[in-house]
């Protein structure tokens, strides 16, 4: 059956325009008043779903209409209207940009669009940019538009006065330190970082709670019927009786909530650990070193000495390691930070990765191997100096893999690592071959 929740997409005309604050904000904002709140995030994402996920204490998944699939985004989003009040998806980058974009997803999905714009530097051309994101597009659902960064009582009624349909006025948030939202290369400072991180985000609901959007019960907010999906099939057992272990800290903390579940589903049981902490390696049938920030901890990484001795062994036994971006970082014999300095990492795979200011990779990737296709995506600011030959490279979507174009997956026994971010669902039977310990046959690059 169908199911009827309360739903908004919030995007912007362009990235930094505050829509992760005002997503966030609007979540905690009925979150706190006791109203069951799920948080979705559109495009791949690791840092804003944490804020989200703080704001609604649930977990949030990626709505992508290429990476995860329509069926799979209609599956979630049905499945939380059936125990939500409110479904906040934020948008990513702006409103037209990607390819699928926001506003595709908003239009196949019926999402109302509340439109976030920084007028801290203008007026009546606020009028213009929230006339043109309505109508850009024919058949767009379309919420209404909030200011963000308003200088003053009188500004906001500017910036409202400018505006053909005063109806689409959702409020105006002042520029403020106190719900601000620190960024570095990769994006947001997670979440779990910053120790005043919730009272940032009940700052910016106070703020929030003084808008005519913050002022709408859920019964007010538009309704959005998501359809029922088909059912879906079973999972095999595939990873059935084997452990995989799961670096998660802060140097580790690029991980889909939606993997996890998949291997759950597919037998798997997790033990996680932390390398900065000095936990030791779990004993376990595979590990998976996620994505994050090592450059940022890479001292603390070097001095590991007895994980990676630990890591060798499991190496040597022919246990399975997949490494992803930040995780395959940690696996070379050197991490050259930004200052320049190298550190000695765990030398499981030969050479260094070095990173610099200009970004290196970015974009939704699929990821041929032996069982399968995997999709996902890329983003990062290092890059691999190595020998090791590419037993396959990711392509973007439509696209054949290219010698010297996407990212290699390197091979090297039962290690398997590349810059590639894979969602998991996108393929069980070639996720499940990440972890199975068995060589890994792929076409060659």
């Amino acid at each position: 059956m169908a199911r009827a929740c309360a739903a908004v997409l919030v995007s912007a005309p362009a990235s930094g325009q505050g829509k992760t604050t005002v997503a966030a904000a609007l979540a905690r904002l009925h979150a706190r008043q006791g109203r069951r709140v799920r948080a979705f995030k559109c495009g791949p994402d690791f840092l804003d779903p944490q804020w989200l996920a703080l704001a609604t204490g649930a977990p949030v998944h990626g709505l992508d209409l290429w990476i995860n699939g329509e069926a799979d985004v209609r599956a979630r989003l049905h499945a939380a209207a059936g125990e939500a009040d409110l479904i906040v998806v934020e948008g990513a980058m702006g409103l037209f940009d990607g390819d699928p974009s926001a506003a595709d997803l908003a239009r196949r999905l019926g999402l109302p669009v509340v439109a976030v714009i920084d007028a801290g530097a203008m007026a009546g051309t606020f009028g213009a940019l929230a006339h043109g994101l309505q109508h850009y597009q024919d058949g767009l659902p379309w919420a209404g538009v909030l200011a963000n960064r308003v200088a003053s009582e009188r500004h906001a009624g500017m910036l409202r006065g400018a505006l053909r349909d005063p109806g689409h006025w959702l409020g105006a948030l002042p520029r403020s330190a106190d719900f601000g939202l620190p960024e570095r290369h990769l994006g947001l400072v997670p979440s779990a970082e910053l120790g005043d991180a919730l009272a940032r985000l009940d700052a910016a609901a106070d703020a929030l709670a003084a808008t005519p959007l913050g002022q709408r019960a859920p019964a007010a907010l538009p309704q959005v019927d998501f359809a029922a999906p088909p059912p879906a099939a079973p999972l095999p057992a595939l990873l059935a009786g084997r452990t995989i272990a799961v670096a998660r800290d802060a140097a580790f903390c690029f991980v889909y909530e939606a993997n996890l579940d998949l291997l759950r589903a597919l037998g798997a049981r997790l033990a996680f650990f932390s390398p900065l902490a000095g936990d030791a390696l779990p004993a376990c049938e595979a590990l998976w070193l996620p994505g994050g920030y090592p450059e940022l901890r890479a001292a603390r990484l070097a001095e590991r000495t007895d994980l990676r001795d630990a890591l060798q062994a499991h190496v040597a036994a022919g246990r399975a390691i997949w490494a992803e971006c930040g995780g395959m970082m940690a696996l070379f014999d050197e991490l050259v930070d930004k200052a320049g300095t190298a550190h000695r990492l765990w030398g499981l795979l030969p050479g260094r990765t070095v990173m610099q200011p200009r970004l290196a990779g970015l974009g939704p990737q699929g990821l041929a191997v032996e069982a399968g296709t995997l999709r996902g995506h890329t983003f990062h600011y290092s890059r691999c100096e190595t020998a090791l030959p590419a037993a396959a490279r990711s392509a973007r979507p439509g696209a054949a893999p290219q010698p010297d174009a996407g990212e290699a997956l390197y091979v090297q026994g039962p290690v398997r690592a590349s810059y590639f971010h894979a969602w998991f669902p996108s393929d069980p039977a070639a996720a499940a071959r990440l972890f199975d310990g068995a060589p890994l046959r792929t076409s060659a690059a």
